[in-house]
């Protein structure tokens, strides 16, 4: 399954229910990808299907660059589809590119379940595996409103518990009061987890 495109029916913390051909379609996403999705509006994601003796696990994509990473991510060991995801939620696939090529471990420990080992170890074996920056890094796609709940619903997706989800929130709350328009998700998320990492 490449892709599913159609209406979105119901949108999860970490998945969103597409509507394809009159059958619902769960589909695994990262925060910055849900809060570019809105129910009853229709939508088309890259996807990829991961096959687990006791489960079909589907992960949905905002492009083919992004599912293209999270399947190379997974090639490095001890990386499984939730790692992937959890490191695309960090990082845009340029911005792993470059961490990669950099060779940034600090860049891959803001990652939930990554430590100073597991970096060097990635480092070394995605080195040749990821490519080199392709430089066409968008910015994250603004969020209209309940920047606090999506934020809070993708830390707690991402295994942190209630209470650390809640100071983080409340500590990125100043810079996203501060941001001009809407908060972006994608960048609070990122401030977050540092902030978690740090209290650790």
């Amino acid at each position: 399954i490449a892709f599913v495109s159609g209406t979105v029916a119901a949108l999860a913390p970490d998945s969103a229910v597409v509507e394809v051909g009159g059958v619902g379609m769960a589909v695994q996403c990262t925060p910055d990808t849900l809060s570019t999705l809105r129910v009853g509006q229709s939508a088309r994601l890259a996807t990829s299907l991961v096959v687990r003796e006791d489960s079909l696990t589907l992960y949905g994509f905002a492009d083919d660059d992004e599912r293209q990473t999270f399947e190379l991510l997974q090639t490095a060991s001890g990386v499984g589809p939730r790692l992937a995801q959890a490191m695309l939620a960090v990082h845009r696939p340029d911005a792993l590119r470059r961490a990669v090529a950099s060779a940034d471990e600090k860049a891959l420990t803001a990652v939930p379940g990554i430590g100073k080992k597991g970096a060097q170890k990635l480092l070394l074996e995605l080195k040749d595996r990821l490519g080199a920056p392709v430089g066409t890094a968008t910015a994250a796609a603004p969020v209209t409103a309940g920047w606090r709940d999506q934020l809070h619903a993708a830390l707690i997706g991402l295994g942190y518990a209630t209470r650390e989800a809640d100071e983080a929130v409340a500590a990125v709350t100043p810079q996203a009061e501060a941001s001009e328009g809407t908060p972006q998700v994608g960048a609070l998320l990122k401030a977050a987890l540092q902030t978690l990492n740090r209290a650790r």
